[in-house]
């Protein structure tokens, strides 16, 4: 939408579409136009807390980071465009999956929200993997309320609602209970033909609690469901309350009834704005965590503890390999160094910082020149950890340049997502022709490209969209919910929708992938050294 007046009209006869996500450290929220091109942004900065050994953020704090970022957006509108941003066509909101929000029957919430970051529920997922035949991983909603019940929690009986972070945002903003499925699809197991929580596994987690007298049964606490495509039965995405608007919009100027579609999580967000919800076509996420979804053609043939089972915002089949540390670490070190630049005297502006410091990876020895790091923030499922130590270790005679120390942070960020997508590729046979990226770890977008080919050994591409991310794709999903032919599908929606903004591929050099595995090998070799670190650092 290059003409501004144009887009201006847009804005204030309200045909703009609001996609928002909150993800793990920003809000986003995208304003787009009918014709899905990107009119404008606002954002908010936000960190969870570890409090009392659980990563929560407040309530308070959800609402005060989406009215700053709504703020921003409308000021941005204005700066732009000379125009009030007051009502719009459409919206969705999605956020960071999994974990842990549960309610009683006042709408009170009853324990502090327990994030996907959270890996207290070993003992839940394993025997829940292993009564559901499912794999259950540990961020799972159902895998917290689990473990809840095991630890005897005397919040548990007066459970009335639980639901995600994107589940309790849309609820309070149009008083409808629902989710996306490929949100719901992170809380408790999917009937990819029915579009539903599967009925069978909710009866066997009925009977495996039936001695312990709750007043609910499982399906009566959960949200509906709803898929992208079709709302079945009597479900609906509801409008923006009165109640709502103020939330967004504590000025006041934003009008209630506008439509909204159902919410998702930010896998499914990222495979809307990355075109990857076709079978055989993949994704990867890249920022805070990172995950990769392959669209699969049927069920595995095991249970695999390590991957993780969602849907496309349709109910496609999706195996994910997910890692809860990515580019926190690396971040943390690049600000150390902007810390060192500013020291002495040199002012230079965070893109340019890691532009150039990211560069040097390029220019490092393939296998990092033997450095060794773990990036654990948090814990790590896919390697064991239940808690994190950021670590850096090398050998004395290692070559300690500032080249190979980026690239060793880099590596080390993928490290644990290329752990699951072995079992993926190699025990499943899943294939895939490229995977198309998204998030933080692309905005140098041609380092974070060949360090992703080199990890995944697959071509990969960028969408010109990517920087974008979750908001951007939640946007789309919204545009797709009041589209004109309801009888287009979501993939071919966003064939037209992203026409033209897939990037070239970028296919891995041999070198790199050679590299990467020594590296890999490294890295399992020293994950006692961090099992050490934990132990001892406490």
């Amino acid at each position: 939408m290059n003409d501004k007046t144009q887009a201006a009209e847009i804005i204030r006869s309200g045909k703009a579409i609001l996609g928002m996500e909150l993800g793990s450290t920003r809000i986003k929220a995208v304003l787009i136009a009918p014709d899905n091109s990107s009119l404008s942004s606002g954002g908010h900065g936000w960190e969870n807390s570890l409090i009392d050994g659980i990563w929560t953020y407040t309530l308070d704090e959800v609402w005060r980071g989406i009215a700053s970022c709504f703020a921003e957006l409308c000021s941005n509108v204005e700066k732009e465009y000379g125009v009030e941003l007051t009502d719009f066509a459409v919206g969705g909101f999605s956020a960071m999956m999994h974990g842990y929000l549960v309610f009683d029957k006042n709408d009170e919430l009853l324990t502090p929200f327990r994030t996907w970051r959270n890996n207290i529920t070993e003992k839940s997922s394993e025997e829940l993997t292993r009564i559901l035949s499912y794999p259950i991983p540990q961020r799972w909603s159902i895998a917290h309320l689990y473990q809840s019940i095991l630890n005897g929690e005397s919040h548990v009986s007066e459970i009335s609602y639980i639901t995600t972070l994107a589940g309790y945002v849309h609820w309070k903003l149009s008083g409808e209970k629902v989710l996306g499925i490929g949100d719901a699809s992170g809380m408790f197991p999917i009937d990819v033909n029915a579009l539903d929580f599967d009925k069978e596994r909710i009866e066997k987690f009925n009977t495996n609690i039936a001695g312990k007298g709750f007043p609910w049964k499982l399906q009566d606490i959960l949200p509906g469901v709803l898929s992208a495509e079709t709302a079945p039965g009597t479900l609906s995405a509801g409008k923006l309350t009165q109640e709502g608007a103020l939330l967004l919009d504590p000025q006041g100027k934003l009008k209630a009834g506008i439509p909204l579609c159902p919410p998702e999580g930010d896998a499914g967000t990222g495979m809307v704005a990355t075109n990857s919800v076709r079978v055989r076509t993949g994704n990867v996420s890249a920022g805070t965590s990172v995950f990769a979804m392959l669209v699969m053609e049927k069920e595995p043939k095991e249970v695999h503890s390590e991957i993780d089972l969602i849907t496309t915002p349709v109910g496609k089949l999706v195996g994910m390999a997910h890692s809860n540390n990515c580019t926190s670490d690396y971040d943390a070190w690049i600000s150390l160094f902007g810390q060192a630049a500013k020291a002495l005297g040199a002012e230079v502006s965070t893109p340019v910082l890691y532009d150039t410091l990211l560069e040097l990876a390029l220019k490092a020895e393939p296998d990092a020149g033997g450095l060794l790091s773990y990036g654990y923030i948090s814990g790590e499922h896919m390697t064991g950890f239940s808690e994190g130590r950021p670590l850096f270790v090398r050998q004395p005679d290692a070559n300690f340049t500032i080249e190979n120390f980026i690239r060793a942070q880099l590596f080390t960020s993928l490290c644990a997502l290329r752990t699951g997508l072995d079992v993926l590729t190699e025990k499943e046979g899943v294939v895939v022709d490229e995977i198309r990226g998204h998030g933080g770890f692309f905005k140098t977008a041609h380092v974070g490209q060949r360090i992703m080919a080199a990890a995944t050994k697959t071509p990969v591409s960028l969408l010109e969209t990517a920087g974008e991310g979750g908001a951007w794709g939640m946007a789309l999903l919204a545009a797709f919910s009041i589209r004109d032919n309801r009888g287009l599908s979501l993939p071919d929606f966003l064939d037209e929708a992203l026409k033209g903004s897939v990037g070239e591929a970028f296919r891995p050099i041999p070198e790199d992938v050679d590299g990467f595995n020594a590296f890999l090998k490294q890295y399992h070799r020293g994950l006692p050294i961090e099992a050490a670190a934990v132990k001892a650092l406490q």
